[in-house]
């Protein structure tokens, strides 16, 4: 276990896993992906998430990214590596491989499949905890897991030495102010929110940072967002944020899948010749219809943050 918490700060994207197939990596999306990232000044870098389809991957795929992306990044920003599965020590394994690649954290959502009650959670939590060689981070995704990090559950878990923060992707409002106000005499604390919409808001209340998927994409207006939330301009913030929502706004929403919002990007990357645009199975690629409603949004989209 380790006890030195860290608090990040910033925009940590939640990278998209590059892929060839299925069970075969890009690594030179890999590489593209992070100098694309690193350059436009993201503050850390997030894999094996929901955005990087983790569920979907093999033990193979999820090892091989953790050493190229830490490969790649070459120490210049804080690796955060996703360990979250069904078995806490198939957590545990993944958690020991990033450990070795020298990642700076862990991140785990609450075991998937079954809803747990809350004692249940804690438990869990502080068994990963105690056998993670690396600061863990809590990961609240109810729509995903079925289950919902509580705010009492956090408040608990948080005495714990090796537990770092928390995420949260449930785009509860009033939960995350309430986790707020509970630590906001905490620096040792992270917490960060997923929902990029809401990321400035909570910056302006004092979230930490913001883990948003559309910088994998455009980064350089995520970071601007942050940064100007993060010193309380509140004018160049509002400027921002209706910059930012375009993101969402044009690129989303294409197609009737669960996947959608990961296909926009991946598309877009490939677009922008990133990074291969192949999704794990069970998710497919765009087909053509889709892929040009992607290339517009992204002619739009380039035309507005250029501005």
């Amino acid at each position: 276990m380790n006890t030195n918490k860290q608090t990040l700060r910033g925009i940590i994207p939640p990278l998209i896993t590059p892929l060839i197939d299925t069970d075969v990596l890009d690594e030179t999306g890999v590489r593209n992906l992070v100098e694309h990232l690193i350059t436009s000044g993201v503050n850390g870098i997030f894999i094996l998430g929901t955005t990087g389809e983790a569920q979907h991957l093999s033990i193979k795929i999820k090892a091989e990214l953790i050493q190229k992306t830490a490969t790649y990044i070459r120490g210049r920003v804080p690796l955060l590596v996703g360990i979250t599965d069904t078995s806490v020590y198939e957590s545990i394994r993944i958690a020991e491989i990033a450990a070795k690649n020298k990642a700076a954290a862990v991140v785990a959502a609450p075991p998937y499949f079954f809803a747990l009650g809350q004692p249940e959670l804690i438990e869990y939590y502080e068994l990963l905890a105690d056998k993670s060689p690396l600061p863990l981070y809590l990961y609240n995704m109810p729509s995903h897991t079925k289950t919902m990090i509580e705010v009492d559950t956090v408040a608990t878990l948080a005495k714990h030495p090796n537990i770092a923060g928390l995420k949260d992707s449930s785009a509860n409002g009033v939960y995350f102010c309430k986790l707020l106000a509970l630590f906001k005499n905490r620096t040792d604390f992270g917490l960060f929110v997923g929902p990029e919409e809401m990321m400035a808001s909570m910056v302006l209340m004092g979230a930490h940072g913001g883990v948003s998927g559309g910088a994998n994409l455009y980064p350089k207006i995520f970071v601007d967002l942050y940064q100007a939330a993060a010193a309380k301009d509140v004018n160049k913030t509002i400027e921002l944020q209706h910059k930012m929502l375009a993101v969402s706004q044009h690129l989303y929403g294409i197609g009737r899948f669960g996947s959608s919002y990961i296909k926009g990007i991946k598309t877009a990357l490939s677009l922008k010749g990133i990074c291969s645009d192949f999704l794990a199975q069970p998710f497919n690629l765009f087909k053509e219809p889709e892929k040009e409603k992607v290339k517009k949004a992204v002619k739009q989209l380039d035309k507005l943050l250029a501005e």
